[in-house]
């Protein structure tokens, strides 16, 4: 029996890895399955989706950063359980903290209201609108 998120083909997410030693970034499946993970309906895939981004942060070409990113700003949006918005903030501080993604990538994040956050989270959000 299989613990944890997997891939459509049954193979654990923790294996992520580039390709290639010569050529960095995922494989366009294997990118194509976490970014997939990070839009799933279910709050502890994208918190564990979350938490594969940030273990894996030297794995990922500037395009696949700033894609990941956006898709990550995206869905805290709309995050209703605060374990997985913070575990989604967390992936993009140390997203942006590779210098691979833009502010730009992070917009979405302006449509949170700060007011109904935690401050904790109002942190992570302000920190991050802030560059």
């Amino acid at each position: 029996m299989t613990m944890g998120p997997t891939f459509t083909d049954g193979r654990p997410v923790s294996r992520f890895r580039p390709h290639d030693d010569r050529c960095s970034g995922l494989k366009s499946r294997e990118f194509f399955e976490i970014a997939r993970m990070v839009l799933e309906g279910d709050p502890q895939v994208r918190e564990r989706a979350a938490d594969e981004v940030t273990d894996r942060l030297g794995a990922y070409t500037p395009a696949q950063a700033s894609a990941l990113a956006t898709l990550l700003a995206t869905a805290a949006v709309s995050e209703e359980r605060n374990a997985a918005l913070e575990a989604e903030l967390h992936a993009l501080v140390e997203l942006t903290s590779t210098g691979r993604v833009g502010l730009d990538a992070l917009s979405p994040l302006r449509e949170i209201p700060l007011a109904d956050l935690p401050p904790q989270l109002q942190d992570y959000v302000g920190d991050l609108l802030e560059g």
